[in-house]
């Protein structure tokens, strides 16, 4: 048995690598390419390069149009999250440097599929994030992010979500009622920011204000220690001047 499994891996390796190969030749081709030239190509049999191309396009990863062949809906899947990571990557480090600058923690989130997505936060240990002691995407009344972005819904949308996560007091703080919700994120919409002081966790004050992302709701926010709550004014106004200059090379995008 040993010597079969032996034996069996250069075989399964080597399909593996021929694969990655075609899938590499069909990707330098934006209109496809038939599959005696994939085979050419990658220098394949062409007998193998058709077995291959029967398997990946039964998988998912091609599909055969007009004689040649393109990427699939699962190749495109797998380019959409690598694209997706390096954008969180490169959000995560653009948050790190206007945490530093700041000396506050900054987050960046959106309202995507009826949720709160948290999609990039600093992570300084001079300067940690607030502990996510309860979900955020089931308090979002209580804390700047989601009162930001509950302020940026329509009422259909804002009605749907309170149905589904209710207004419930997370401290002593928090605000008590739908009706306090509401009035609180009027004054939001007026001010194009949220602030709250220790409502989602106590010893912790944050602030958020809207940030423009494709049609959906997108907020950059901060939070201090509520110590530093004189602070807080000042560095939202710094992080919302960051957002219109330096942060916005970044060209957020709600495909994040």
């Amino acid at each position: 048995m040993a010597n079969g499994e032996s034996d069996s891996r250069p075989t399964l390796i080597g399909s593996v690598r021929r694969a990655l190969r075609l899938l590499e030749a069909v990707a330098a081709h934006a209109g496809g390419a038939p599959a005696k030239q994939l085979a050419r190509e990658t220098g394949l049999p062409l007998a193998t390069t058709y077995h291959l191309l029967r398997t990946l396009t039964h998988e998912g990863y091609l599909r055969r149009e007009n004689g040649v062949f393109v990427f699939g809906e699962a190749a495109e899947c797998l380019g959409r999250a690598g694209a997706r990571s390096r954008q969180r990557a490169h959000v995560s480090e653009a948050l790190a440097l206007a945490g530093r600058e700041l000396g506050a923690a900054v987050y960046f989130a959106v309202y995507r599929e009826g949720e709160v997505d948290v999609v990039a936060v600093t992570d300084d240990p001079d300067r940690p994030p607030v502990e996510e002691w309860v979900d955020f995407r089931t308090s979002a009344h209580a804390h700047a992010i989601g009162q930001c972005l509950l302020a940026q819904l329509d009422e259909a949308s804002r009605k749907e979500h309170l149905a589904r996560h209710p207004v419930r007091s997370i401290t002593p703080f928090s605000v008590r009622s739908e009706g306090d919700l509401l009035r609180r994120l009027d004054t939001v919409r007026r001010a194009q920011v949220a602030y709250e002081q220790e409502e989602y966790a106590l010893g912790t004050v944050c602030s958020a204000f809207p940030v423009h992302v494709s049609s959906a709701a997108a907020t950059l926010a901060v939070s201090l220690p509520a110590e530093e709550v004189h602070r807080l004014h000042a560095v939202t106004d710094r992080l919302r001047t960051m957002a219109e200059t330096t942060l916005t090379t970044l060209a957020f995008s709600i495909s994040i």
